[in-house]
Order: C-alpha cells, then structure tokens, then sequence
C-alpha cells in the first residue's frame, strides 16, 4: 500500500502501464473461461433493450464492445496511445445491428468529449482501479452521461489488494490498511493498482453526483471449486454461469472475491 508522496511518485508510471486483465489472453484456465462467461451475462442483464449510445472504457479488451455491438448498441470505444493492442480477432469488425467508434484519448481523463453525450458508460476490466484518481474520473463520467443515463464499472476488491500485499510480505502496510483513506498496491512490473470496498465504492459514486443501483462481487464461486465442477462434468458450465450470477446479486454489498462490479444512473 502507497500514500502520500510514495503514491506521487509512482503514479506516472502506473499511468503508461498497459491495462491488463487478471488473467493472461491464452489462458486455458476453465476458471477464467468461466470468468468470463459471468462477466458477458453480468453486461447482458445490465444494458437496455432498445438501443443506447455507450461510452466504453474499459481498457485494451475489446469484447465488451463487440457484445454491446452485437445487441444493436452504438459504443464509443476508447483506445489508448500508448501501444494497446487488441487481442486476436478483437480487432476485426464487431459483427451485429450496432456501430462500433474507436477514439484514440485518455480514458482517465474525459474532459474532450462534450457533456451529455452518452447514455451509459461502461469501464469494465478494473479500469477505474486503474485511475489511482478514481474521484476526478468519476465526476468526468457524471459530466459524459445524459440524465437518466448509467455506469457499470468494475474494480479490484480490498481482498484483493490484501492477498496482493501478503504475498509481496508487506506486513506493515496490510496492518495500516484498516486506518487508510486511499488502497494503492504496487505490482511487481511497476503498476499500481487501487482497491475498494463497497463502501468506499457507495461514498465516491454518490459523491460524483451518481445514485447507486447497486454494488455487488464479480464472482462468488471458488475458482477451485469451478475446476472442480468442470473437470468433472464439462457440460456443466452453462449452469454454473447463472448460478454465479445468481449468487453474486444475492450477496449484493459484500466483498467477496477479487473483483467488485457496481452500477449507477446520472439523476433525471
């Protein structure tokens, strides 16, 4: 955990740092398989049905926007400058009624889109963790959405950042956490990452100006047990997504898991 000048020093490395999910691009994990099944139908039962403008800042993985795409969605894809690239196939054109926009900008700072402009915005891949000034950035996506307008983000869970600096042996800061106002934990390439729980999450949402829908874990399920479960049955899998999703809207307001997801609306 960082603070203070510590945390001002290593920001401007953590800001060219490549976003990147937890999970490499050519894992056979079935965990991350399955992880990524939860993640599209948490997007799925979360956008509307008739047609919206999205605003997508989730990082350098496409395949949130080319789901959107395929619903019908027009979405707004923010692609940074600093060497992101798309995964395999993810470049190619999104398939579907909709219509897919790369920007090339800065997606912690949305100040050069005009105000009003979108109907939801979407910053999947733990993207707001990557803005260690996850307040500003906030208050710039209140700015982007129309009223009425939504945020489903998703975040690194204080469980998270917590298993990360046990395993770094940082002792001394895991027994400052319960006094921090701020969870910044450094990752071996030089990153920096910043971890919430739903609280904090809750206070910096309304502080933006958003109402909160609601907060909610990513995953509930063992990535054991899901290995388990698969090994033994692979056709499985199907069942096991929903009840995952399922089990995380029930355990809404928990930090459970490695990943905290939330959704917000811009007041009418």
């Amino acid at each position: 955990m960082l603070s203070g000048a510590d945390a001002d020093a290593h920001s401007s490395r953590a800001n060219t740092t490549t976003l990147v999910c937890e999970a490499p691009a050519d894992s056979d994990d079935p965990y991350w398989a399955f992880y990524e099944e939860a993640a599209s139908a948490q997007l799925r039962e979360w956008l509307p049905t008739a047609p919206v403008r999205v605003l997508d800042v989730s990082g350098p993985r496409a395949r949130f926007a080319r789901q959107m795409v395929a619903a019908g969605h027009e979405v707004v894809r923010v692609v940074g400058s600093l060497g992101i690239v798309d995964a395999p196939g993810e470049s190619d054109p999104a398939p579907g009624p909709g219509q897919l926009r790369r920007v090339v900008g800065d997606a912690r700072s949305l100040d050069w889109f005009r105000p009003g402009s979108f109907d939801a915005v979407l910053a999947e891949a733990r993207a707001l963790s990557f803005c260690l000034a996850t307040e500003t950035t906030l208050e710039e996506i209140y700015q982007m959405l129309r009223p009425g307008g939504r945020l489903l983000l998703c975040v690194d869970s204080l469980l998270l950042g917590l298993a990360r600096l046990a395993e770094q042996h940082r002792w001394a800061e895991l027994s400052d956490v319960p006094r921090a106002d701020v969870v910044l934990v450094p990752a071996e390439d030089g990153s920096i990452t910043r971890c919430f729980w739903p609280e904090e999450l809750r206070a910096l949402l309304t502080s933006a100006g958003l109402e909160v829908d609601w907060i909610r874990p990513r995953t509930v399920l063992s990535a054991e047990a899901v290995r388990r479960a698969v090994a033994e049955d692979v056709s499985c899998f199907p069942t096991l997504v929903r009840t995952e999703v399922e089990l995380a809207a029930e355990r809404e307001g928990e930090s459970i898991g490695i990943h905290l997801i939330a959704s917000a609306r811009r007041p009418d």
